[in-house]
């Protein structure tokens, strides 16, 4: 089994705060899900949507999969990504970050030894997501969420998760922009007034 050469994109959530499905968000007329895809398929062999419309992603050149434990939260896709991933280690990120940093990608690659993930702190707490995870918390995840518990953060405090701090981390992202989720219409138009001048 290969280390390293799968990326999860988390297609799911309400996107309540949106108005609209972010699945579907575009961007300059593009959606942003090719756009993520297009960035990811050069750095890795395979890209596994995780969605709960799987028709919508018929013709992609994806695999596509939807969650085997419903209404729980991102931790679902997680799950259900890393049973259906070829290699070891999956890189994880949200459907409505636009901001793919291959480098920072590649130096949290290079700092996993052993662990069975790696994740970036912010300010005493994590970005779980555009982070990597191990095929060997897919058990874990299961009896976390059998407890009644559905985040990230308390079941990555109980596993070997190797942890870049946020000083280390802003080398590659000093505006931090590469954790930027796009949540609400005003984000969108931040990040495209943001993208008009630094054309």
């Amino acid at each position: 089994m290969k280390k390293f050469g799968t990326a999860i994109i988390l297609a799911g959530g309400k996107s309540s705060r949106m108005g609209f499905d972010k699945q579907f968000l575009k961007i300059d007329n593009r959606r942003l899900m090719n756009s993520l895809i297009s960035k990811l398929k050069n750095e890795f062999d395979e890209i596994i949507i995780v969605t709960n419309k799987p028709k919508d992603y018929i013709g992609f050149k994806a695999k596509v999969t939807t969650d085997k434990i419903k209404n729980v939260g991102p931790l679902a896709g997680i799950h259900v990504g890393l049973i259906e991933a070829s290699s070891k280690y999956s890189f994880v990120v949200a459907c409505d970050m636009p901001n793919i940093n291959i480098k920072y990608i590649t130096y949290m690659r290079e700092k996993i030894t052993n662990e069975i993930g790696c994740i970036t702190e912010y300010d005493n707490h994590i970005e779980p997501f555009s982070s990597f995870y191990s095929k060997e918390i897919i058990s874990d995840i299961e009896k976390h969420l059998q407890t009644k518990m559905r985040s990230i953060n308390s079941l990555a405090k109980k596993l070997n998760i190797l942890y870049i701090k946020e000083k280390e981390a802003r080398k590659f992202s000093p505006n931090w922009d590469m954790f930027l989720n796009i949540n609400t219409k005003e984000d969108l138009n931040l990040y495209l007034e943001n993208e008009k001048w630094s054309v």
